[in-house]
């Protein structure tokens, strides 16, 4: 049995993957952005282990959830589920006064990557959108750019794609891989999406518990249980230490050699 700790798990793909591991009996950590989300999520998964929360748009309740799971002891699997989609219309700023996009989707995985004791392996949510994404990081918080919702949230996955293998590269005793779940009808991919949400949910959760071989990689950009080719940039060690180095500037923490 494993224990795994899942942000995002009030709703969508991190409800539906925190229920499959619980039916397979693993132990599951689950994550509510504030209080009254909490009691949604015990609600929708009253066979979770613990509830933790913290608002993955603010830097300091960030670093707060990584103490929490600290607290109950580390887990053996990370899913980092949680992410804001395309759909933002405007630039929005986060009291940290950075993008609302690029600190939940980017910074706040970083966080707590840092944070939480090391787990034997890392699943990062990313997205076939990333293929569009620039992992130029002249203007990451579209200061100085006109606002558009798409391409930050393309920049974001690929960045989330460029994390999960900059770990794999630093750190190999840890496990760390990226799925792309597909376009699936969730609340943020909409009742029309075409893809398998059952095989989106699968892949994230098999990576975070399965002793099947070819589940016992690392480095590896998912989508329905197959590797792909990811973005060429994300494999790029310049391109990885550029965006950790940014994120350890931007939150005042250094990623643990």
């Amino acid at each position: 049995m494993a224990r795994v700790f899942i942000t995002g798990s009030s709703d969508g793909l991190g409800l539906l993957a925190a229920r499959l591991l619980i039916e397979q009996g693993h132990s599951v950590i689950a994550h509510a952005r504030s209080e009254q989300r909490s009691e949604q999520t015990r609600t929708a998964l009253p066979g979770a282990d613990q509830v933790v929360i913290g608002d993955l748009s603010s830097i300091e309740q960030t670093r707060g959830l990584a103490g929490q799971v600290n607290a109950l002891g580390g887990v053996d699997a990370v899913i980092y589920n949680a992410g804001v989609g395309p759909y933002e219309r405007r630039r929005v700023e986060t009291a940290d006064g950075l993008s609302h996009v690029f600190e939940i989707d980017v910074l706040a995985p970083y966080i707590l990557t840092a944070l939480i004791a090391r787990p034997r392996r890392m699943v990062y949510l990313t997205s076939g959108m990333h293929r569009g994404g620039d992992p130029a990081l002249d203007d990451p918080q579209w200061e100085h750019r006109a606002w558009r919702g798409s391409q930050a949230y393309s920049d974001a996955k690929l960045f989330d794609l460029t994390l999960a293998l900059a770990i794999a590269r630093r750190w190999p005793d840890v496990r760390s891989n990226a799925v792309s779940p597909g376009w699936v009808p969730t609340k943020m991919g909409g009742a029309g999406a075409p893809d398998d949400l059952v095989q989106g949910v699968l892949t994230q959760a098999w990576l975070a518990v399965s002793d099947e071989p070819a589940a016992l990689v690392s480095g590896g950009y998912f989508f329905h249980k197959q590797p792909q080719q990811p973005h060429p940039a994300a494999r790029s060690p310049e391109v990885q230490d550029a965006l950790t180095d940014y994120c350890a500037r931007l939150s005042g923490i250094a990623l643990p050699a």
